[in-house]
């Protein structure tokens, strides 16, 4: 098998999965706030808008990789691949600011489950190792990102 189509195969795969994680944990930003909440940095004001916008945020997100994933393992160009891989670690990004004050203040999620140092510094692993996939995805170019996001047509 051509190493062209497999890495497309696991690239499509990729987003597919990454998809249905944003978009399961966007839903539960719907079904239960209270337990996002906690975590939101008191300098934001209101945590319930926060986790609605961000559980939308994920949603939107989430369906853009599931779509893109199809786009990429079928081959049929790099519209959605391009903007869903941008937009999630553009995402990712943005929502670091709340796992880092949940681990600066030990702060508890709603349930009462709280995270270790270790348990932090995986987490912190896992949001790097999802931009470096998103940005794969993406199929954009480290020098295209020093160009200012110059995506391709």
């Amino acid at each position: 098998m051509d190493s062209y189509i497999v890495v497309n195969i696991m690239k499509g795969i990729s987003a597919i999965i990454g998809g249905c994680f944003f978009f399961y944990v966007g839903v539960r930003h719907f079904t239960d706030t209270e337990w996002f909440e906690p975590i939101v940095p008191p300098i934001f004001g209101s945590p319930r808008f926060w986790v609605i916008i961000s559980g939308l945020a994920e949603i939107l997100v989430g369906l853009g990789l599931i779509v893109s994933g199809f786009e990429i393992i079928f081959d049929r160009g790099t519209y959605y691949s391009q903007r869903a891989g941008i937009s999630s670690a553009i995402l990712l990004v943005a929502l670091y600011p709340a796992n880092l004050y949940m681990w600066i203040y030990d702060v508890e999620l709603g349930g009462g489950e709280s995270l270790s140092e270790t348990g932090n510094i995986v987490r912190l692993l896992l949001q790097i190792g999802g931009i470096a996939i998103s940005l794969w995805i993406s199929g954009v170019s480290v020098d295209s990102l020093k160009d200012g996001l110059s995506l391709r047509k």
